[in-house]
Protein backbone atom coordinates (compact mmCIF):
# COMPACT_ATOMS: atom_id res chain seq x y z
CA UNK A 1 0.00 0.00 0.00
CA UNK A 2 3.05 2.24 0.28
CA UNK A 3 2.92 3.14 3.99
CA UNK A 4 6.41 3.21 5.43
CA UNK A 5 7.28 1.46 8.68
CA UNK A 6 10.70 1.73 10.32
CA UNK A 7 12.20 -0.43 13.06
CA UNK A 8 14.56 0.74 15.77
CA UNK A 9 15.94 -0.11 19.19
CA UNK A 10 15.83 1.70 22.52
CA UNK A 11 19.42 2.15 23.71
CA UNK A 12 18.92 0.53 27.14
CA UNK A 13 18.61 -2.73 25.20
CA UNK A 14 21.93 -2.37 23.40
CA UNK A 15 23.83 -4.65 25.73
CA UNK A 16 23.90 -8.35 26.47
CA UNK A 17 23.49 -9.69 30.01
CA UNK A 18 22.32 -7.43 32.83
CA UNK A 19 25.70 -7.87 34.52
CA UNK A 20 27.56 -6.54 31.49
CA UNK A 21 28.47 -2.85 31.54
CA UNK A 22 26.56 -0.55 29.22
CA UNK A 23 28.70 -0.02 26.10
CA UNK A 24 29.81 3.51 25.34
CA UNK A 25 27.76 5.54 22.89
CA UNK A 26 29.95 4.88 19.86
CA UNK A 27 29.92 1.13 20.54
CA UNK A 28 26.14 1.10 20.89
CA UNK A 29 25.69 2.77 17.52
CA UNK A 30 28.22 0.41 15.95
CA UNK A 31 26.44 -2.66 17.36
CA UNK A 32 23.13 -1.45 15.94
CA UNK A 33 24.65 -0.69 12.55
CA UNK A 34 26.43 -4.02 12.36
CA UNK A 35 23.25 -5.94 13.22
CA UNK A 36 21.81 -4.81 9.89
CA UNK A 37 18.14 -4.96 10.92
CA UNK A 38 17.53 -1.56 12.53
CA UNK A 39 16.65 1.74 10.86
CA UNK A 40 17.19 4.03 13.83
CA UNK A 41 18.06 4.57 17.50
CA UNK A 42 15.44 5.42 20.14
CA UNK A 43 16.76 7.70 22.90
CA UNK A 44 16.52 11.11 24.50
CA UNK A 45 20.06 11.48 25.86
CA UNK A 46 21.09 13.68 28.74
CA UNK A 47 22.35 17.11 27.73
CA UNK A 48 25.98 16.13 28.41
CA UNK A 49 25.61 13.14 26.02
CA UNK A 50 24.09 15.09 23.16
CA UNK A 51 27.31 15.88 21.32
CA UNK A 52 28.41 12.23 21.36
CA UNK A 53 25.00 11.15 20.06
CA UNK A 54 25.18 13.64 17.22
CA UNK A 55 28.67 12.46 16.27
CA UNK A 56 27.68 8.77 16.37
CA UNK A 57 24.45 9.45 14.48
CA UNK A 58 26.36 10.97 11.60
CA UNK A 59 29.27 8.54 11.74
CA UNK A 60 27.05 5.45 11.43
CA UNK A 61 24.26 7.08 9.43
CA UNK A 62 21.72 5.99 12.05
CA UNK A 63 18.95 8.51 12.80
CA UNK A 64 17.78 9.05 16.36
CA UNK A 65 14.21 8.96 15.15
CA UNK A 66 12.49 8.59 18.52
CA UNK A 67 13.09 9.28 22.19
CA UNK A 68 11.23 9.68 25.43
CA UNK A 69 11.20 10.29 29.16
CA UNK A 70 8.94 10.13 32.23
CA UNK A 71 7.35 13.18 33.81
CA UNK A 72 5.66 14.17 37.05
CA UNK A 73 2.96 16.75 36.38
CA UNK A 74 3.30 19.92 38.40
CA UNK A 75 7.09 19.63 38.40
CA UNK A 76 8.55 18.46 35.10
CA UNK A 77 6.92 20.73 32.53
CA UNK A 78 10.20 22.69 32.01
CA UNK A 79 12.03 19.37 31.55
CA UNK A 80 9.56 18.44 28.82
CA UNK A 81 10.42 21.52 26.81
CA UNK A 82 14.14 20.88 27.36
CA UNK A 83 13.79 17.32 26.07
CA UNK A 84 11.84 18.45 23.01
CA UNK A 85 14.67 20.84 22.21
CA UNK A 86 17.11 17.92 22.41
CA UNK A 87 14.80 15.82 20.23
CA UNK A 88 14.67 18.54 17.60
CA UNK A 89 18.45 18.83 17.52
CA UNK A 90 18.74 15.05 17.07
CA UNK A 91 16.11 15.03 14.31
CA UNK A 92 13.61 12.91 16.28
CA UNK A 93 10.00 12.85 15.05
CA UNK A 94 8.26 11.45 18.17
CA UNK A 95 8.74 11.83 21.91
CA UNK A 96 7.42 8.97 24.04
CA UNK A 97 5.74 10.59 27.03
CA UNK A 98 5.26 8.74 30.31
CA UNK A 99 3.04 10.59 32.77
CA UNK A 100 3.60 9.31 36.30
CA UNK A 101 0.62 8.13 38.34
CA UNK A 102 1.02 10.81 40.99
CA UNK A 103 1.12 14.58 40.69
CA UNK A 104 3.96 16.53 42.31
CA UNK A 105 1.50 17.20 45.16
CA UNK A 106 1.57 13.48 45.97
CA UNK A 107 -1.96 12.60 44.82
CA UNK A 108 -3.04 10.70 41.68
CA UNK A 109 -3.28 12.83 38.56
CA UNK A 110 -6.78 13.38 37.24
CA UNK A 111 -8.04 12.90 33.71
CA UNK A 112 -8.45 16.68 33.50
CA UNK A 113 -4.77 17.12 34.29
CA UNK A 114 -3.73 14.52 31.71
CA UNK A 115 -5.87 16.22 29.07
CA UNK A 116 -4.42 19.63 29.92
CA UNK A 117 -0.87 18.23 29.84
CA UNK A 118 -1.54 16.72 26.43
CA UNK A 119 -2.80 20.06 25.11
CA UNK A 120 0.25 21.85 26.48
CA UNK A 121 2.71 19.26 25.18
CA UNK A 122 0.97 19.06 21.81
CA UNK A 123 1.46 22.80 21.35
CA UNK A 124 5.11 22.48 22.35
CA UNK A 125 5.49 19.57 19.96
CA UNK A 126 4.22 21.69 17.10
CA UNK A 127 6.73 24.36 18.02
CA UNK A 128 9.65 21.94 18.04
CA UNK A 129 8.50 19.68 15.21
CA UNK A 130 8.26 16.60 17.46
CA UNK A 131 5.06 14.63 18.12
CA UNK A 132 4.30 13.80 21.79
CA UNK A 133 2.97 10.25 22.24
CA UNK A 134 1.42 9.39 25.61
CA UNK A 135 2.45 5.84 26.56
CA UNK A 136 0.38 2.96 27.90
CA UNK A 137 2.57 1.85 30.79
CA UNK A 138 2.60 0.54 34.36
CA UNK A 139 3.23 2.97 37.21
CA UNK A 140 1.70 5.68 35.03
CA UNK A 141 -1.77 7.25 34.78
CA UNK A 142 -2.49 4.82 31.93
CA UNK A 143 -1.99 1.62 33.96
CA UNK A 144 -5.75 1.75 34.37
CA UNK A 145 -6.28 1.09 30.67
CA UNK A 146 -9.88 2.30 30.84
CA UNK A 147 -8.63 5.88 31.26
CA UNK A 148 -6.80 5.89 27.92
CA UNK A 149 -9.93 5.87 25.77
CA UNK A 150 -11.67 8.39 28.01
CA UNK A 151 -8.78 10.84 27.63
CA UNK A 152 -8.44 10.08 23.93
CA UNK A 153 -12.07 10.88 23.19
CA UNK A 154 -11.82 14.14 25.14
CA UNK A 155 -8.75 15.17 23.14
CA UNK A 156 -10.49 14.39 19.86
CA UNK A 157 -13.56 16.36 20.98
CA UNK A 158 -11.27 19.39 21.09
CA UNK A 159 -10.39 18.83 17.45
CA UNK A 160 -6.91 17.42 18.02
CA UNK A 161 -5.45 14.01 17.13
CA UNK A 162 -4.67 11.74 20.07
CA UNK A 163 -1.28 10.06 19.76
CA UNK A 164 -0.14 7.20 21.99
CA UNK A 165 2.82 4.90 22.30
CA UNK A 166 1.48 1.35 22.40
CA UNK A 167 3.56 -0.91 24.62
CA UNK A 168 1.18 -3.83 24.80
CA UNK A 169 3.53 -5.89 26.96
CA UNK A 170 1.84 -4.00 29.82
CA UNK A 171 -1.53 -5.36 28.69
CA UNK A 172 -0.54 -8.92 27.82
CA UNK A 173 1.21 -9.71 31.11
CA UNK A 174 -1.98 -8.87 33.03
CA UNK A 175 -4.04 -11.50 31.18
CA UNK A 176 -4.96 -14.35 33.61
CA UNK A 177 -3.14 -12.40 36.33
CA UNK A 178 -5.70 -11.29 38.99
CA UNK A 179 -3.03 -9.78 41.24
CA UNK A 180 -1.84 -7.45 38.48
CA UNK A 181 -5.42 -6.66 37.49
CA UNK A 182 -5.98 -5.55 41.09
CA UNK A 183 -3.04 -3.16 40.78
CA UNK A 184 -4.87 -1.51 37.88
CA UNK A 185 -8.18 -1.56 39.71
CA UNK A 186 -10.06 -3.33 36.94
CA UNK A 187 -10.14 -6.97 38.00
CA UNK A 188 -13.94 -6.93 38.36
CA UNK A 189 -14.33 -5.42 34.88
CA UNK A 190 -12.14 -8.17 33.43
CA UNK A 191 -14.04 -10.91 35.24
CA UNK A 192 -17.41 -9.59 34.08
CA UNK A 193 -16.23 -9.05 30.51
CA UNK A 194 -16.62 -5.28 30.62
CA UNK A 195 -12.89 -4.95 29.89
CA UNK A 196 -11.28 -7.47 27.53
CA UNK A 197 -7.50 -7.91 27.56
CA UNK A 198 -7.21 -10.97 25.30
CA UNK A 199 -6.35 -9.80 21.74
CA UNK A 200 -7.99 -12.87 20.24
CA UNK A 201 -11.39 -11.90 21.64
CA UNK A 202 -13.80 -9.26 20.27
CA UNK A 203 -13.79 -5.71 21.66
CA UNK A 204 -10.40 -6.11 23.33
CA UNK A 205 -8.66 -2.98 24.56
CA UNK A 206 -5.69 -3.09 22.18
CA UNK A 207 -8.02 -3.35 19.18
CA UNK A 208 -9.91 -0.34 20.50
CA UNK A 209 -6.78 1.83 20.58
CA UNK A 210 -5.46 0.58 17.24
CA UNK A 211 -8.76 0.91 15.39
CA UNK A 212 -9.15 4.44 16.74
CA UNK A 213 -5.99 5.37 14.85
CA UNK A 214 -4.23 6.55 17.99
CA UNK A 215 -0.99 4.54 17.77
CA UNK A 216 1.76 6.85 16.51
CA UNK A 217 4.68 4.98 18.10
CA UNK A 218 5.13 1.44 19.42
CA UNK A 219 7.49 -0.27 21.85
CA UNK A 220 8.06 -3.96 21.20
CA UNK A 221 9.02 -6.02 24.24
CA UNK A 222 7.43 -9.43 24.38
CA UNK A 223 5.46 -10.78 27.32
CA UNK A 224 3.02 -13.64 27.85
CA UNK A 225 -0.24 -13.94 29.81
CA UNK A 226 0.44 -14.21 33.54
CA UNK A 227 4.08 -13.49 32.78
CA UNK A 228 6.49 -15.03 35.32
CA UNK A 229 7.71 -12.68 38.03
CA UNK A 230 11.31 -11.61 37.58
CA UNK A 231 12.82 -13.67 40.37
CA UNK A 232 16.32 -12.83 39.14
CA UNK A 233 15.87 -9.47 40.86
CA UNK A 234 14.48 -8.65 44.31
CA UNK A 235 13.97 -5.33 46.07
CA UNK A 236 15.03 -4.41 49.61
CA UNK A 237 11.93 -6.17 50.94
CA UNK A 238 12.69 -9.39 49.07
CA UNK A 239 9.99 -8.93 46.45
CA UNK A 240 10.73 -9.96 42.85
CA UNK A 241 10.27 -7.72 39.83
CA UNK A 242 6.76 -7.63 38.41
CA UNK A 243 7.81 -9.53 35.29
CA UNK A 244 7.04 -7.50 32.14
CA UNK A 245 9.55 -9.15 29.83
CA UNK A 246 9.69 -12.62 28.29
CA UNK A 247 12.41 -13.73 25.86
CA UNK A 248 11.27 -13.55 22.25
CA UNK A 249 13.64 -16.30 21.13
CA UNK A 250 14.45 -19.41 23.14
CA UNK A 251 17.14 -18.72 25.73
CA UNK A 252 19.93 -21.20 26.27
CA UNK A 253 19.91 -23.52 29.25
CA UNK A 254 20.34 -21.57 32.48
CA UNK A 255 19.69 -18.16 30.89
CA UNK A 256 16.06 -17.77 32.02
CA UNK A 257 14.41 -18.58 35.33
CA UNK A 258 11.19 -20.08 33.94
CA UNK A 259 10.12 -22.57 31.31
CA UNK A 260 10.11 -20.98 27.84
CA UNK A 261 7.15 -21.70 25.56
CA UNK A 262 7.09 -20.12 22.10
CA UNK A 263 3.35 -20.68 21.72
CA UNK A 264 2.72 -18.49 24.77
CA UNK A 265 3.95 -15.49 22.75
CA UNK A 266 1.00 -15.64 20.35
CA UNK A 267 -1.19 -13.07 22.15
CA UNK A 268 1.67 -10.55 22.11
CA UNK A 269 2.38 -11.30 18.45
CA UNK A 270 -1.30 -10.96 17.52
CA UNK A 271 -1.36 -7.33 18.68
CA UNK A 272 1.64 -6.60 16.45
CA UNK A 273 -0.09 -8.31 13.54
CA UNK A 274 -3.27 -6.28 14.06
CA UNK A 275 -1.29 -3.05 14.37
CA UNK A 276 0.48 -3.82 11.09
CA UNK A 277 -2.74 -4.77 9.32
CA UNK A 278 -4.26 -1.48 10.38
CA UNK A 279 -1.18 0.50 9.35
CA UNK A 280 -1.02 -1.15 5.94
CA UNK A 281 -4.46 0.28 5.15
CA UNK A 282 -4.31 3.50 7.17
CA UNK A 283 -4.62 6.44 4.78
CA UNK A 284 -3.24 8.73 7.49
CA UNK A 285 -0.17 6.48 7.94
CA UNK A 286 -0.30 7.35 11.64
CA UNK A 287 2.21 4.74 12.84
CA UNK A 288 5.72 5.60 11.75
CA UNK A 289 8.03 3.28 13.67
CA UNK A 290 8.37 0.44 16.17
CA UNK A 291 11.22 0.30 18.69
CA UNK A 292 12.29 -2.89 20.42
CA UNK A 293 12.74 -2.41 24.15
CA UNK A 294 14.22 -5.45 25.87
CA UNK A 295 15.67 -3.76 28.94
CA UNK A 296 17.63 -4.64 32.12
CA UNK A 297 15.38 -2.77 34.58
CA UNK A 298 13.98 -4.31 37.79
CA UNK A 299 10.47 -5.21 36.58
CA UNK A 300 11.82 -6.34 33.22
CA UNK A 301 15.20 -8.01 32.69
CA UNK A 302 17.31 -7.15 35.72
CA UNK A 303 19.54 -10.12 36.49
CA UNK A 304 18.99 -11.64 33.04
CA UNK A 305 21.63 -13.96 31.61
CA UNK A 306 20.29 -13.97 28.06
CA UNK A 307 21.33 -11.23 25.63
CA UNK A 308 18.97 -8.28 25.58
CA UNK A 309 20.45 -7.14 22.28
CA UNK A 310 20.06 -10.53 20.59
CA UNK A 311 16.43 -10.64 21.74
CA UNK A 312 15.88 -7.25 20.11
CA UNK A 313 17.48 -8.42 16.88
CA UNK A 314 15.38 -11.61 16.76
CA UNK A 315 12.18 -9.71 17.50
CA UNK A 316 12.94 -7.15 14.78
CA UNK A 317 13.68 -9.85 12.23
CA UNK A 318 10.27 -11.35 12.95
CA UNK A 319 8.54 -7.95 12.76
CA UNK A 320 10.22 -7.09 9.46
CA UNK A 321 9.12 -10.39 7.96
CA UNK A 322 5.60 -9.96 9.36
CA UNK A 323 5.36 -6.41 8.00
CA UNK A 324 6.58 -7.50 4.56
CA UNK A 325 3.87 -10.18 4.38
CA UNK A 326 1.20 -7.86 5.77
CA UNK A 327 1.98 -5.03 3.37
CA UNK A 328 2.05 -7.43 0.41
CA UNK A 329 -1.32 -8.89 1.37
CA UNK A 330 -2.84 -5.42 1.77
CA UNK A 331 -1.59 -4.41 -1.67
CA UNK A 332 -3.04 -7.59 -3.18
CA UNK A 333 -6.40 -6.95 -1.51
CA UNK A 334 -6.44 -3.33 -2.70
CA UNK A 335 -5.73 -4.42 -6.27
CA UNK A 336 -8.55 -6.93 -6.15
CA UNK A 337 -10.98 -4.23 -5.06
Amino acid sequence: MGNELQFGIQTNGIKHRHADPMPDIDTRFRMVKDAGVFDYIDKTPAKHELKEFLVARDKYDLPVRAGGWYYTLGRDEPLYQQNLAIARELGSVVHNTQIMTNHAEGRPVTDDEVVNAYLQFFELGNRYGVTPCFEVHVNMWSEDFRRVSKVGRRIEAKGLPFHITLDHSHVIFKIDHPEEQDVSGFREDVETGKLELDPFKPRNICDEWIDAGWVRHCHARSTIPNNPRNIDAVDDQGRPGRGIQYPFQKPKRGQYHAKWDEAALEPWKEVVRHLMRFHAQDRNATLGQISTEFIPNFDYGEGCKYSLFEQGVACTEWMRDTWKKTDKEAAKQAAAE
